[in-house]
């Protein structure tokens, strides 16, 4: 595969962003790993990060370009820094960014990848799991399915234990009251999971396919369960999962590769 490591700017946020892009390559010559070139347009994962990390955290902490080196897909790896894949209320348009601007840039820098909703996936974990499924569920004319690995799928939830429930002012309460504004804002908005599936599902759109895991000692595990029923419930084409373990990379880098095979079908050969 060939690695890129792209900076360019972002008219929507107005300033110079970064993204990393594994593209496929065929080769034959390289040790211990093979690379396939794809047949047409490339079928291409956004892969999103955590809270704590940047673009080069799914390289530093999996194998993803081994795990993807045969398999003909394109990878985007974007750096959205703290802005929780949202269009904050302190004017950061991250989510305008991710949603709308990103495909459109990289579908220009690199015109082989796939344009097609089916072919086309979004990927994350934690904060990126949340920002994957926001993107299926709010960007489906884009991505046509969504993975979210220990992510913080009831963000009403998980705003209220960050602020409402802080004994004092602290720099996560002002970081979350930066991108939400106050819980009221953020419930039933489009910023609220539960609530854009539920509008989604009541609008005769397509609907995207959706994948999840979460260890059950995770601290977002409620979360997931209460997420997994309510989509459940609406009639989405949803595979969830859970297994012991808690929020850290060894069970993330086992399971974007349950992502891949859940995404591309169960026989694909994972280097």
């Amino acid at each position: 595969m060939a690695l890129l490591h792209v900076d360019f700017f972002s008219d929507v946020l107005g300033m110079s962003m970064n993204m990393d892009v594994l593209l496929p390559q065929q080769t034959q010559g390289q040790i211990g790993m093979e690379g396939r070139a794809a047949q047409g347009k490339y079928k291409t994962m956004y892969l999103l990060h955590g809270m704590s990390d940047d673009q080069t955290i799914w390289q530093r902490r999996t194998s993803i370009e081994r795990y993807v080196s045969s398999l003909g897909i394109a990878v985007v790896m974007p750096t959205t820094h703290l802005g929780f894949y949202t269009d904050t209320t302190y004017g950061m348009r991250y989510w305008t960014f991710l949603s709308q601007e990103l495909p459109k840039i990289c579908r220009e820098f690199f015109p082989q990848m796939s344009a097609e909703r089916e072919d086309t996936l979004a990927a994350g974990l934690s904060m990126g799991g949340y920002g994957a499924w926001k993107l299926g569920l709010g960007a489906g004319g884009t991505f046509g399915a969504a993975a979210s690995l220990s992510g913080a799928l009831d963000m009403v939830d998980d705003f209220k234990r960050n602020v409402e429930a802080a004994v004092e002012e602290s720099d996560r309460v002002a970081l979350f009251r930066g991108i939400f504004g106050s819980a009221q804002a953020l419930e039933g908005s489009d910023n609220d999971l539960l609530a854009l599936a539920e509008r989604l599902a009541s609008g005769g759109k397509e609907l995207p396919r959706l994948y999840a895991w979460c260890g059950t000692e995770d601290f977002l595990y409620q979360g997931n369960l209460r997420a997994w029923e309510h989509v459940k419930n609406l009639g989405y084409d949803l595979t969830c999962e859970q297994s012991a373990g808690d929020h850290q990379w060894k069970y993330w880098d086992e399971k974007i590769q349950d992502v891949l095979r859940w995404w591309l079908g169960t026989d694909v050969d994972l280097q």
